[in-house]
C-alpha cells in the first residue's frame, strides 16, 4: 500500500476505534483518518520514571504523577451519583482524587488497598490538595510494561475521556498505528534543506514525537516538525508576495509636488521624528518603484502613524490620484476625518466621510463627487467597500487596525480600479516579530519606534480595592491641578447586563465621592444613542467635565491631551493589549500622566503577570511578547486572521530562531526557483498545493 493511501484510511478502521469512537474522534478532536491521528502531537511529556511526593505538591505545578495506595472510596449523591472521591496516600501525605463523570465505571474498576500510579493536574480545595479526573494505572502492571521513560500527554475532551480516549487511550491508538504503518513516507523537503539545517527524516520525526526514546530524539523530532510547519507557511507567504509583485504594477508615484511640499513646509503641526522620516522614505521608495506597495506600518499608541498616513496620501494627490482611509469603527473613522480635516484646513483639498450613519442625500452627493474625481480623500468604515462606491482614480488605500478586516473585504476595496492602488496597513497594536513574520510575512514592514519629543513616560501603578480611598484622594489632587481623569470599566459581551450594572454602580460611587457642583462627571457606554455619546464625549474634550466614566468604547477614538489619569477598574479582566491601548489615551500632553490598575486583592498568576508587565514597561513590543506567551498567536491575531496560525507544534513565542531559519530557507529556494518548477522542488510544490486545497491563506492583504 502506498503511504498516502495508508494515511488516508478512515480512523474507524484502526484496531481499538470502531464507529462510535471514530465519531467522537472526528467531532471532538478533528481526527478523521490515520494521518490526523499521527498529526495529533503530544502537547507535553512526562518522565514516567519520576514521581512527586504528595507533601511537595503545589497548585502551580503542571501535570505530575504520584505513586500511592488507594483508600476511602466514596460515592456521593444517592442513586444518581454526582461525584466520587478516593484518597491516595504515599507516606508523605494524602491527595483527594475526584470524578464527576464515568462514576460507575471508576467505582467498579478502582480497588481500595492497591498501589496506583496517578497522573493529573494538582489543585487545592477545602484545605487539601486534589486531582480531578486523574489518569490511573495499577503500579504493578505499569512496572511490567515499562518502556521509554518519556511519555507524551495528548489533548483530549471530557466526552473522549469517558469513552476511554483519555491521553493514555490516545497513546495506545498511536502505538497501534505506528506498528501497523509499514509503507515508506515520502519526504516533504529536498535533500539540500535536510542537510543544510541538519533535519532528521520525516518518518523518524513522527515516530520520535510520539514515542521518544529519550530527550535527544524528542528534541530532533520537534525541531524537524516545527521547521516543516514554519517553512511551508513562509514559503507560501513569500511565493504569494513575489507572484503579486510580478502580476500587479502599482500606480507610479514619481514626484513630490506642491500639495506635499506646501503642507510639509507650512502646515506641519510639529517636527517629524527620525522614525517618521525613515518610514516616509520607505513608503516613497515603494510607491515610486512601479510595483504595488503592500506595507505594514507598526507604531505604538501616540507615535504619529496618522501623520505618516496623511503625508503618504498627499504624495499620491500630487500625482493625480485619490486616497482613502478605512477604519474599523465609526468613532475611529470620525476621529481620523476630524484630524485630517483640521490638519488640511488651510489647504484646498476636499475630504469626505462615509460611514453607516451618513444620510442618504449626503451619501449620494459624496459618491458623485468621488466618481467625478472632485473628492480627493475619503475616510470611512466598511461602507467604503460597497459596490456603489466608485473612485475616479484611487492611488492609495490606508487600512487602520487591519486585523479587524477580512481578506475579502480588503480585496474588494482595491479591486475598484484596474491598475491596483498602493496599500498601507496600520496597526497601533504592536506585533511581536515572530507573529509579524508569520501573519504578515508577505508584507514589507515599517516600524515607528520613537515617540514625539517632550512626551513623558506614563507611570503605571497597580492598586487593590483596599487602596480605593487613597486613589480617590490622588484623583482630586490631579483635578485640582486642572487635569482630567478617565475611569474605565470592562466590557465583556457575554455579560453585558452585569457590565452595565457594574458601570452604573461605579458611576453612582464616583458621583457621591466627587459631588456637584465642584466636580462634573460624564458617562459613556455602548447602550447610549450616538448623539448622547457625542454630547458627553465633547463635554469631556472641551474640559467641561472633570471625569469620564466609560466602558471600553474609549479604547480608540478619544484624544484629550489634558487628561492625565487613566483608572482601569477590574483590570484583571482585560488582556495586556487592551490595557496598553487604554493607557495610551493619556500621556498625550506635556504633563506627567498616570495609569492606575485597580484589581481585587486575590488574582491569578496570569493576571498578576499582566499587572507587573504593565507597571514595568511602556514598550508596546515588549508587552506584545508577553501577551503572545500568555494568550497564543490566534487570540492576538483576531478572529479574521487566526486561521493561518492554527499551528500544530510550533510556538511563535518560543521558536523565533527556527522561524528565522525556515524563512531563510524559503527565501533561498524562491530566489533560485520562484515558481517551484525545478525537479528538486517538486515535493515543495506538491506540499504547497495540498496546503492550498486544505485552507485559504488569510494573511494576504491583496
Amino acid at each position: 500500500m502506498h503511504a498516502s493511501d495508508f494515511l488516508d484510511t478512515k480512523i474507524e478502521y484502526l484496531k481499538g476505534v470502531g464507529p462510535q469512537r471514530a465519531e467522537l474522534l472526528r467531532k471532538e478532536l478533528g481526527i478523521s483518518d490515520f494521518a490526523g491521528l499521527l498529526n495529533h502531537y503530544p502537547f507535553r511529556y512526562v518522565d514516567r520514571s519520576k514521581f512527586h511526593s504528595i507533601s511537595n505538591l503545589t497548585e502551580d505545578l503542571p501535570y505530575v504523577q504520584v505513586k500511592g495506595t488507594i483508600s476511602r472510596i466514596s460515592v456521593h449523591g444517592g442513586k444518581r451519583p454526582s461525584r466520587m472521591t478516593a484518597i491516595v496516600s504515599d507516606g508523605t501525605g494524602q491527595l483527594e482524587l475526584v470524578w464527576f463523570k464515568g462514576i460507575r465505571w471508576f467505582r467498579d474498576s478502582i480497588k481500595a488497598g492497591t498501589e496506583y500510579i496517578v497522573f493529573g493536574k494538582p489543585g487545592f480545595f477545602n484545605g487539601r490538595f486534589n486531582m480531578i479526573h486523574p489518569e490511573m494505572e495499577e503500579a504493578a502492571k505499569a512496572e511490567q510494561q515499562m518502556g521509554p521513560s518519556l511519555t507524551g500527554v495528548y489533548s483530549t475532551t471530557e466526552k473522549c475521556r469517558t469513552s476511554g480516549l483519555d491521553s493514555k487511550g490516545i497513546q495506545r491508538l498511536v502505538k497501534t498505528l505506528l506498528l501497523q504503518w509499514k509503507s515508506p513516507l515520502p519526504e516533504t523537503l529536498n535533500s539540500d534543506i535536510l542537510q543544510r539545517y541538519k533535519l532528521i527524516p520525516l518518518r523518524e520525526a513522527i515516530t520520535g514525537i510520539h514515542l521518544p526514546a529519550g530527550e535527544q530524539q524528542l528534541a530532533a523530532a520537534q525541531y524537524r516538525l516545527k521547521f516543516d510547519e514554519l517553512f511551508f507557511i513562509q514559503l507560501r507567504l513569500l511565493k504569494a508576495k513575489w507572484s503579486r509583485q510580478q502580476a500587479y504594477k502599482g500606480k507610479p508615484v514619481d514626484k513630490i509636488g506642491e500639495v506635499f511640499n506646501v503642507f510639509y513646509n507650512t502646515h506641519l503641526p510639529f517636527e517629524l521624528t527620525g522614525a517618521q522620516k525613515r518610514v516616509l522614505k520607505e513608503i516613497r521608495q515603494d510607491m515610486g518603484s512601479g510595483k504595488q506597495m503592500n506595507r505594514l506600518l507598526q507604531g505604538d499608541v501616540g507615535s504619529g502613524k496618522t501623520m505618516v498616513a496623511l503625508l503618504s496620501m498627499l504624495m499620491v494627490l500630487d500625482n493625480g490620484y485619490q486616497a482613502c482611509l478605512m477604519a474599523p469603527t465609526e468613532i475611529l473613522a470620525n476621529q481620523h476625518f476630524q484630524s485630517i480635516t483640521e490638519a488640511l484646513r488651510e489647504m484646498d483639498i476636499r475630504v469626505g466621510l462615509l460611514t453607516g450613519s451618513t444620510k442618504s442625500s449626503h451619501r449620494k452627493f459624496l459618491l458623485e463627487e468621488l466618481n467625478a474625481g472632485r473628492l480627493q480623500i475619503l475616510v470611512g468604515t466598511h461602507a467604503l467597500i460597497e459596490d456603489r462606491v466608485q473612485f475616479s482614480n484611487l492611488g492609495l488605500v490606508v487600512i487602520d487596525e487591519q486585523h479587524r478586516f477580512g481578506v475579502q473585504q480588503r480585496a474588494r476595496l482595491w479591486k475598484k480600479d484596474e491598475l491596483v492602488p498602493h496599500v498601507l496597513v496600520m496597526t497601533a497594536t504592536p506585533i511581536p516579530r515572530t507573529l509579524a513574520m508569520t501573519l504578515y510575512g508577505d508584507l514589507d514592514t515599517s516600524v515607528i519606534d520613537e515617540l514625539p519629543p517632550g512626551r513623558k513616560p506614563i507611570r503605571t501603578i497597580h492598586r487593590t480595592e483596599d487602596h480605593r480611598l487613597a486613589v480617590f484622594g490622588f484623583l482630586k489632587e490631579e483635578i485640582a491641578k486642572g487635569r482630567q481623569v478617565y475611569i474605565v470599566y470592562p466590557l465583556i459581551e457575554e455579560s453585558e447586563k452585569l457590565d452595565y450594572t457594574n458601570l452604573m454602580q461605579g458611576y453612582d460611587t464616583i458621583c457621591r465621592e466627587f459631588p456637584l457642583p465642584q466636580y462634573q462627571v460624564s458617562i459613556v457606554n455602548g447602550r447610549m444613542k450616538a448623539a448622547d455619546k457625542d454630547f458627553e464625549m465633547n463635554r469631556f474634550k472641551e474640559g467641561k467635565a472633570h471625569i469620564m466614566v466609560a466602558t471600553t468604547v474609549i479604547e480608540v477614538g478619544v484624544n484629550v491631551p489634558n487628561a492625565s489619569v487613566m483608572v482601569i477598574e477590574s483590570a484583571e479582566r482585560f488582556g495586556l493589549s487592551q490595557l496598553h491601548q487604554l493607557r495610551g489615551r493619556v500621556g498625550r500632553g506635556a504633563e506627567q500622566s498616570f495609569c492606575i490598575l485597580m484589581t481585587g486583592s486575590k488574582i491569578g498568576n496570569d493576571a498578576r503577570l499582566r499587572m507587573r508587565t504593565m507597571c514595568d514597561t511602556n514598550d508596546g513590543f515588549k508587552i506584545a511578547e508577553v501577551d503572545l506567551e500568555l494568550r497564543g498567536p490566534g487570540d492576538l491575531a483576531g478572529t479574521q486572521q487566526s486561521g493561518v496560525l492554527d499551528l500544530q507544534i510550533a510556538n511563535l513565542a518560543k521558536d523565533q530562531r527556527i522561524l528565522e531559519l525556515a524563512r531563510e530557507a524559503a527565501i533561498a529556494v524562491l530566489s533560485k526557483d520562484e515558481r517551484l518548477m525545478l525537479p528538486e522542488n517538486s515535493m515543495l510544490a506538491n506540499q504547497l498545493k495540498r496546503m492550498d486545497e486544505a485552507d485559504a491563506n488569510y494573511s494576504r492583504v491583496s
